[in-house]
């Protein structure tokens, strides 16, 4: 195991948090330069709440009645934008958390082709699409054990941008792949549904059944909390779901068998923390933006009070551990939610909490949720309603449920309109973030997101480009450049290699794979690479180490 991470650097935290209105004042991008507790490796524990505005972690502190544990380690604010656009998409935004590089729209782990955003420095058009390490990546080169963990598809742009490489987020076949042969040793979400060939909408079209390639590689395959729990193997993929994971005020009487996500994240930990070189883990709440595109103010509590239970699961192991970094952030805005509507224009300073939170604390259900118990015929309405918390109907309104082509959102309207709560849009916001960070070398202060991977190489010991250069090799120039003639074979166009031939040598590199076939005197033997191989569509890209293979 490579040991250069292990840093011998003191523990000084920062207890208080930074006020929401010191982030106006201009804070600087600094960093505690703190010593480690003790002579132990580091780790890191990266959590990201998708879709979060300021104003869902206000009503749920609100609707909780009590302080956040994310409260506590408030240092700061983040940028969020990409490198087109102020309101970003998660794919980029995934990437700038990840790599430290700014992307565009829809893209995953791969430079961007377009850079108009002012500030941003433009890229070579030789190098769009061109794959660039993440800190996961980062973290495997130098002995760590790694995880992902998401309450979506684990194939979800967000989890993707920290574990794969693609030029769009749709691409789950890409995704999938790369992230099954990453070697990661704890992957824990949903998303089963495109490991395999079969009829679902995202199952494998290219013929390999990925289950058994985690089978052959040893993990412990579990597909329910007590699984989960029960599990002793230090490496462990957890698919509990075909798509993605329950929300968490549904989870009980939908899908019991599910594990939370902060029953997720102490697993993951647990596990991770075992290994003598140190871990990084990534943590997703995903859902807290699909509630925010829906304008589901029930759905956004659930899973910002679900997330914000993961996160005290990280800061309790870090500090108690000393040598962790725990960053909480969102991606980005969502919905522009305001507790405070067209209801409340002339009358908002008379307005007590209750009148926001009382509505809200009848519903038991998100909209989702609850529309899983209706009848196909809407005879139960009225029933389905009260669980989302409408009770009162009055006759019209229930009519105007039934009736409704629009049923989901007419019941998320109805509610928040009951508790004041305002919406701007169904879709992405632009403002920054809050940044939430705890122990040695936290990041604080008013932050680009393109800071938060390189504040995380920097404290793991390790240099993002240097670990791109080292994986990301452009394969045709680099092996004409040694001699040899190539070619792309798409014989197969689900799955293309890359082949590289010199005298009797033929190395073929597959695609999204860490395996190269090599051929030599008639001889075929097989050899596993560092990282992945890469295809943008038009280069393929490989690490390093497949240059020497003829060797």
């Amino acid at each position: 195991m490579n040991q250069n991470m292990k840093k011998k650097t003191a523990g000084i935290t920062i207890a208080a948090a930074v006020a929401f209105s010191s982030l106006s004042l201009g804070l600087h991008n600094t960093s505690t330069e703190a010593k480690n507790k003790k002579d132990e490796p580091t780790n890191v524990i990266m959590m990201v709440m998708d879709g979060t505005s300021a104003g869902a972690t206000t009503l749920a502190r609100w609707y909780k009645g009590n302080d956040l544990a994310m409260d506590e380690i408030l240092v700061g604010g983040m940028k969020t934008h990409s490198a087109e656009s102020a309101i970003t998409d998660s794919a980029p935004a995934a990437t700038a958390l990840a790599t430290g590089n700014k992307s565009n729209d829809k893209v995953i782990g791969l430079l961007p082709e377009l850079v108009n955003t002012p500030g941003e420095d433009p890229v070579d058009p030789a190098d769009a699409y061109k794959p660039v390490a993440n800190v996961l990546e980062g973290a495997q080169m130098l002995g760590k054990a790694t995880g992902i963990i998401s309450t979506s598809e684990i194939q979800h742009a967000t989890p993707a941008g920290f574990s794969a490489h693609a030029t769009h987020r749709s691409n789950y076949q890409d995704i999938a792949e790369q992230q099954v042969y990453q070697g990661i040793d704890v992957v824990l979400g949903g998303g089963k549904q495109s490991l395999a060939p079969g009829t679902a909408k995202n199952a494998r079209v290219d013929g390999e059944n990925l289950l058994d390639v985690i089978d052959e590689n040893g993990y412990d395959f579990v597909e329910s909390k007590d699984e989960l729990v029960n599990s002793t193997s230090d490496k462990l993929w957890g698919a509990f779901a075909p798509s993605a994971l329950a929300y968490d005020f549904d989870r009980e009487t939908t899908n019991p068998e599910q594990p939370s996500l902060a029953d997720m994240t102490k697993k993951g930990i647990d596990t991770l923390s075992k290994d003598e070189d140190g871990f990084f883990l990534f943590v997703e709440g995903s859902k807290v933006d699909w509630a925010a595109h829906g304008n589901d103010t029930i759905g956004i509590i659930s899973d910002v009070l679900a997330f914000d239970a993961a996160v005290k699961e990280a800061i309790d192991f870090a500090k108690a551990d000393g040598n962790t970094m725990v960053i909480a952030v969102s991606d980005h805005g969502n919905s522009g939610i305001t507790m405070g509507n067209e209801n409340t224009n002339s009358n908002y300073p008379e307005i007590p909490v209750s009148t926001y939170i009382d509505p809200l604390k009848k519903a038991t259900m998100t909209v989702e949720g609850a529309l899983k118990s209706l009848k196909p015929d809407r005879s139960n309405m009225k029933k389905a309603a009260e669980l989302y918390g409408l009770d009162d109907l009055t006759d019209q309104e229930l009519d105007q449920l039934k009736q409704s082509k629009s049923l989901q959102a007419d019941m998320a309207h109805m509610l928040a309109q009951r508790a004041n709560i305002g919406y701007s849009t169904s879709g992405h916001t632009g403002e920054d973030v809050f940044l939430y960070a705890y122990g040695p070398s936290k990041p604080s202060g008013l932050v680009d997101n393109t800071d938060i991977a390189k504040t995380m190489a920097k404290f793991m010991d390790f240099d993002l480009k240097k670990t791109s250069d080292e994986l990301f090799v452009n394969a045709k120039q680099a092996f004409e450049q040694k001699g040899y003639s190539t070619r792309i074979d798409v014989t197969d166009a689900n799955n293309p290699v890359f082949i590289a031939e010199k005298n009797k040598i033929s190395i073929e590199l597959p695609i999204n794979k860490n395996i190269a076939h090599i051929t030599k005197n008639n001889k075929i033997s097989e050899k596993t690479l560092k990282g992945v191989t890469v295809y943008n569509g038009k280069d393929f890209y490989v690490s390093k180490e497949a240059l020497n293979l003829s060797k």
